[in-house]
């Protein structure tokens, strides 16, 4: 379903689980969100309803929510062409998550691979009902929007099925137009950047190695985990993520600060050593996150226009959510509140 200017909508979201977003969030997420403004009506979220089924301290969601939202700034997000919201703030998206869940078998969701891998390591008295529908809410943020389509990685494929499989039930049993069924937008060149340390494995969250940069990091912090990252045998600087997954990962990672092509770099460092590869490349990342950090400083600063952002991106994302909840309450035979209808 197109918006008022008939751009297609797109939606995305992190969680503020930690002090600071990750190099890979920046490069994954980031980077593509900045450029989907261009072309697309874009709304951003701070995920803090997901992030409850990690049991944060209260004061510290508070926070990290707030910081979230200056890095997405800080990173070129502009609250004039992007809407920026925190999920909480639309108590819609609970309340289409309980609709949609009654449309969910307990079967698909047992099958979810996220699920059974944290509840595996977690055991089954210290895992949550929240954890175990999480992909629930995730399929309710997005049909909420009716969003076109939803930048995901490689890894997050599943939940979008999900999503799309919800959507087809909604639409065969309660008809045409209940729900619009969302594509995925990956970037395949950004889709992941991997751990500095463990370069098969995926950036993330919620490791605390040194495999992992942070974006508020002190950036002499960062120069020294790019000069210790793992690289791979031999000497040769080449994109073979197969058989060179770290220096394809140093690689994606200069092509996506530098804006300069893989290619170029395969060409500028031939015959080059890796130390020559990564003393550049930390140089670039100490440059580019020195501003983005000058950046966040000036609006973590101000709350008070952050929660002026906040409140701003929440009225324009529930005018658009009260219709499609008002549309799928219909469908599905609620019987409307007194006076919402003449």
């Amino acid at each position: 379903m197109a918006t008022d200017d008939e751009r297609p909508r797109i939606l995305s979201g992190m969680q503020p689980t930690n002090d600071s977003l990750t190099l890979g969030n920046y490069i994954g997420a980031l980077t593509q969100w900045v450029a989907l403004q261009d072309s697309y009506d874009t709304l951003y979220m701070m995920a803090d309803l997901h992030a409850l089924t990690v049991n944060p301290e209260p004061e510290r969601l508070r926070e990290r929510t707030r910081t979230t939202l200056a890095q997405y700034l800080a990173g070129g997000v502009d609250p004039e062409r992007s809407t920026l919201f925190v999920q909480s703030h639309v108590p819609e998206h609970a309340q289409l998550a309980w609709i949609l869940s009654c449309q969910t078998g307990f079967g698909e969701m047992s099958r979810m691979t996220q699920f059974k891998d944290k509840s595996a390591k977690q055991g089954a008295d210290s895992t949550t009902v929240g954890l175990f529908t999480y992909p629930v809410l995730m399929a309710a943020d997005i049909l909420l929007y009716d969003a076109a389509l939803v930048p995901v990685g490689e890894d997050q494929r599943q939940h979008l099925e999900i999503t799309r499989d919800v959507a087809e039930r909604l639409n065969t049993r309660f008809g045409d137009g209940t729900a619009i069924v969302p594509e995925a937008h990956i970037v395949k060149a950004l889709a992941k950047v991997y751990d500095l340390q463990e370069p098969t494995a995926k950036m993330s969250k919620s490791t605390t190695g040194k495999g992992t940069i942070w974006l508020l990091d002190d950036p002499k912090v960062m120069a020294k985990r790019i000069r210790s990252a793992v690289t791979d045998d031999g000497s040769e600087i080449r994109f073979d993520p197969a058989t060179k997954p770290g220096v394809s990962n140093l690689l994606t990672i200069f092509s996506t600060l530098s804006g300069r092509t893989i290619a170029a770099l395969e060409e500028e460092y031939a015959g080059k050593q890796y130390g020559h590869l990564k003393v550049d490349l930390a140089d670039l990342v100490v440059e580019t996150f020195t501003a983005f950090q000058a950046r966040a400083d000036v609006y973590l600063s101000d709350p008070a226009e952050l929660d002026r952002i906040l409140a701003r991106g929440a009225e324009k994302a529930r005018s658009i959510a009260a219709g499609t909840l008002s549309r799928v309450y219909e469908r599905v035979g609620l019987l409307p509140p007194a006076g919402s209808r003449a």
